[in-house]
């Protein structure tokens, strides 16, 4: 029998470890905690249209100052996760979460509710693949700049 004395080894955390502390961490809009969740090479993806967001980060360190600066620019005060489903994959690395992120903005006080899907894939204890699939449109639409969105789309399309 161990001695109750002795600390036990620390365990690797699961996929579903990391998205508790995930979860958290966009919670609590901290980019340092967010990016210590993921492998020194980690991507984080965003397959959907976001306007103002890239297509990936790529590092750790790429996804702590992108996620800094588009949370020190955003008006968007997460105060919720809901949980949809979670959905644990053939492969034990992969974790499909379902949720939908709820919250008000600071500069009018309207409530939001963003659907999203994570496609999460953890190795060693960190995640190092995240497709982040959210409605972007969404958010630009709840921050009241869908208009300004759809314009610069617009201009887009117009210059091809």
């Amino acid at each position: 029998m161990p001695d109750s004395a002795t600390p036990s080894p620390p365990s690797t955390p699961s996929p579903l470890d990391l998205l508790v502390r995930y979860r958290r961490a966009m919670l609590d809009l901290d980019a340092d905690a967010l990016a210590e969740l993921y492998a020194e090479d980690g991507v984080h993806e965003f397959p959907f249209l976001f306007p103002g967001m890239p297509e990936r980060y790529r590092g750790r360190e790429e996804i702590r100052a992108g996620y800094r600066a588009a949370w020190g620019a955003s008006a968007a005060r997460p105060r919720e996760i809901r949980e949809v489903a979670v959905h644990p994959g053939a492969d034990p690395e992969v974790l499909t979460v379902e949720q939908q992120v709820v919250g008000t903005l600071a500069t009018t006080g309207e409530p939001f509710t963003v659907p999203g899907l994570l496609v999460m894939r953890a190795r060693d204890g960190l995640l190092v693949h995240v497709r982040d699939y959210m409605d972007g449109l969404g958010v630009a639409h709840a921050m009241g700049r869908l208009g300004a969105v759809a314009a610069r789309l617009g201009a887009g399309a117009a210059g091809r």
